[in-house]
């Protein structure tokens, strides 16, 4: 690793490290990462395992550092207004990086992206605010949402025991991060330890809810599955083309750092010899198929979507459906609406057992080897025959899986007529209609 010590305006004071593979390609990637506080960009470099990954895949990976001058643990100040705003202090300083690595190192402009670990995870949120013209993606661990706290007061409340900010609300103030912004948003991965004390896990629901919204996407995951032999939970939230806008990813058993898996396997990286970097799950190899770096097998929306959904053949209680084959993939994953159905390995499926005068949504999307799946296809709308059932009564939970309600700041809302349900839990059992058609109200007493 190396220390860049003239990179242009600097006005936060931050000092810029460059780990350059020995094989670096021409207009290679860049991934910055930011260490998280009482580190140094070393440590972060030694012990993350995004180095392994830079050498593997490679991309230019660009590390700032802050200093006890700025704050005196060494975290960055992702909570101090005059650090978090397009071009002003430590943002733009960690922007000139980005302008330097790209002049300098001749790496991809189009190709950016950003990680970091707890103050680092927020400064990482600060960066795809104030920046989404420059950050294609980013990843925040263990972080907070932008503009949690403008002060130190602040920071300490965010951290624990959390803010919570309607989804509307905390995407506006990353939207006014950049007034007038029109371009796409970065993709965001958040990573979140369900035992975190120090940035508690509430933290990664306002994450969600601020990024969901920006992206104009509700707070309700359009697929779940877990990840790694530590089975990860991940929630998942699909733009339009049926690409990966966000994901939510909660490690079991874990506190306050960033999840390593000491080895040499394919998925393994990371140490465990320094605080904050926690025997888990090597965070480094799915943030970096998140960015989509990996070149050795398909990642996350490198399958094309399958073209050519139909329904072939309907009855009373089946729909039958067929798709064209996707030259690389080894199977498929069906779904309708946001839950995943089934992953058949032809490229026909017969959804069952539903109920008479019934519509629903169909989408598809190819898996290659390694069980990672590509963009879905455009969706297929088809229905049973039989006379329409338009009642259901369940627990708001159930009515929330099934995509019938959404769930903010802990509540269910029915979707279309938006009547709050209460709280989103198995306990509370509600009655919707349906009428017209994807538009449901409240029938507790007087269904059908």
């Amino acid at each position: 690793m190396e220390r860049v010590t003239s990179f242009g305006a600097n006005p936060g004071g931050l000092n810029m490290y460059v780990y350059r593979p020995s094989s670096l390609p021409a207009n290679a990637p860049v991934v910055v990462a930011l260490h998280g506080c009482t580190q140094s960009a070393q440590i972060y470099a030694d012990n993350s395992g995004l180095t392994t990954f830079a050498d593997r895949q490679g991309f230019l990976l660009v590390l700032a550092e802050t200093t006890s001058l700025n704050n005196a643990n060494k975290c960055f100040n992702w909570f101090q207004a005059a650090d978090i705003r397009r071009g002003q202090g430590e943002a733009a300083s960690i922007r000139q990086m980005v302008a330097h690595a790209v002049s300098a190192y001749g790496a991809d402009a189009g190709r950016v992206n950003v990680t970091g670990l707890s103050a680092g995870g927020g400064m990482t949120a600060v960066m795809l605010a104030a920046y989404p013209d420059v950050f294609k993606a980013g990843a925040v661990m263990a972080g907070l949402p932008y503009e949690c706290a403008t002060d130190v007061l602040g920071a300490f409340t965010c951290m624990s025991p959390g803010v919570d900010r309607t989804p509307q609300d905390w995407a506006q103030r990353a939207r006014n991060a950049y007034p007038g912004y029109t371009g796409p948003w970065p993709r965001v991965s958040v990573w979140q330890g369900d035992n975190d004390p120090t940035v508690v896990p509430r933290n990664a629901d306002e994450l969600r809810d601020q990024w969901t919204q920006v992206h104009g996407l509700d707070q309700t995951p359009d697929r779940s599955s877990t990840i790694g032999a530590n089975s990860t939970r991940r929630d998942e939230y699909l733009a339009g083309d049926g690409t990966v806008a966000v994901e939510v990813n909660r490690v079991p058993n874990i506190g306050h750092g960033t999840p390593v898996d000491p080895g040499t396997g394919a998925e393994q990286c990371g140490a465990t010899g320094t605080a904050h970097f926690i025997d888990s799950i090597c965070s480094s190899y799915w943030v970096t198929r998140f960015f989509g770096l990996d070149t050795t097998t398909p990642g996350p929306g490198q399958l094309p979507a399958p073209t050519g959904l139909r329904a072939t053949g309907t009855t009373a209680s089946a729909i039958s459906l067929a798709w064209e084959p996707v030259a690389g993939a080894t199977g498929y994953a069906v779904y309708r609406g946001g839950t995943r159905l089934a992953q058949p390995t032809a490229t026909e499926y017969t959804d069952s057992g539903l109920s008479a005068g019934t519509t629903h949504a169909y989408s598809v999307a190819a898996r290659g080897a390694d069980g990672a799946e590509g963009a879905r296809s455009a969706q297929v709308t088809a229905g049973t025959g039989g006379a329409a059932a338009v009642c259901w009564t369940a627990s708001n939970y159930e009515h929330v899986r099934t995509g019938r309600a959404t769930t903010s700041g802990g509540y269910v809302y029915a979707k279309g007529s938006n009547q709050n349900m209460g709280l989103n839990n198995t306990f509370v059992i509600r009655t919707l209609k349906e009428s017209p058609t994807g538009y449901y109200v409240l029938a507790d007493a007087r269904c059908p």
